[in-house]
């Protein structure tokens, strides 16, 4: 019983993180006088520091564990430094819901795929019906979206938007295996999350040298890239890594297709941008799949390792 309430509380976090994600793109566009660029190395970088701080005295217990395993560290930090870059410039070339879209469509697979090549990871039934229902869901829900006539380009802009978001997609499932890999060997939750964004942090706030130029133009601006590093990068970030300590990242990252409707459905709401009625279907299986890979499976939240759950407390 408490594994399938362990299982639950994790589901939920990360349905609470990606509530929170789902919010950002909307919130970019009120600073477009910033290059996208800059903004997801703003909104990471500043959300790494704010991790490392916040996890400095779990990072000192875990030091010598997470120095152990280097590869991991550095390949989850190179992944989440690409990501935003990526994730952002899908939105920028192809609008907010299809850049969300594609990313967050593709991380499942990229997800299961390192999990089976590397860990030899057996994929459930299950894992597979909510992947297709949520694969489908978000293909219907790009078909779905109502161009705008007034762009010319949107044939050219939407290829590029597709191909960054495949690679938003790889590296979100990129550092996601990689923090669930430091936990299963024992590194608390919070520590590898802080430690794979603290060398993203590094990695990511020079660039704003060079493509800072208009960071805090304006107060909207300033307000906007603010919101984003605290709100959805540094809280969502430690509920996502509170949902991982009890998720393999394959099903963690299923659960995260809740982002693509919440940021669907700003963008029509709060944006104008519009869908038809298969656009629609796409949301309802994108929900369906969200649902049904919330079904918890004893067998499944019985695997997590208990030394690391044991690691895990409020204080963390």
């Amino acid at each position: 019983m408490s594994c399938v309430c362990s299982g639950i509380k994790g589901a939920l976090a990360i349905v609470a993180a990606s509530i929170l994600w789902g919010t950002t793109g909307t919130a970019a566009t009120f600073a477009a006088d910033v290059n996208p660029l800059a903004i997801g190395a703003f909104a990471m970088g500043i959300a790494g520091i704010l991790m490392s701080f916040s996890a400095f005295a779990s990072l000192r217990d875990d030091a010598i564990n997470m120095l152990e395993r280097p590869y991991l560290v550095v390949f989850g930090s190179v992944c989440v430094a690409l990501y935003p870059l990526a994730f952002y410039s899908s939105m920028w070339w192809s609008g907010i819901a299809i850049g969300t879209v594609i990313s967050l469509a593709s991380a499942p697979f990229f997800a299961a795929l390192l999990e089976r090549l590397i860990c030899k990871k057996s994929i459930s039934p299950q894992w597979w019906v909510c992947f297709f229902v949520g694969a489908t869901g978000m293909t219907l829900l790009s078909l779905g979206k109502i161009p705008d006539t007034h762009d010319t380009n949107i044939g050219s802009r939407g290829a590029w938007g597709v191909l960054l978001g495949l690679v938003a997609g790889l590296t979100y499932a990129g550092y996601s295996w990689a923090a669930r890999e430091l936990i299963n060997h024992g590194v608390q939750a919070k520590s590898s999350l802080a430690g794979i964004f603290g060398g993203a942090a590094i990695l990511l706030l020079p660039s704003l040298f060079f493509t800072g130029d208009n960071l805090f133009a304006s107060k909207v601006s300033t307000y906007v890239l603010i919101y984003m590093a605290v709100i959805p990068m540094f809280l969502g970030y430690l509920l996502f890594g509170y949902g991982l300590k009890s998720m393999h990242a394959s099903d963690a990252t299923l659960l995260t297709l809740i982002e693509p409707v919440v940021a669907t459905l700003l963008a029509i709401y709060l944006l104008g941008e519009a869908f038809n009625v298969v656009g629609w279907i796409g949301m309802v299986m994108i929900s369906l799949c969200l649902i049904l890979q919330s079904i918890p499976q004893r067998k499944a939240l019985s695997t997590p390792l208990t030394n690391t759950r044991k690691r895990w407390s409020v204080s963390d």
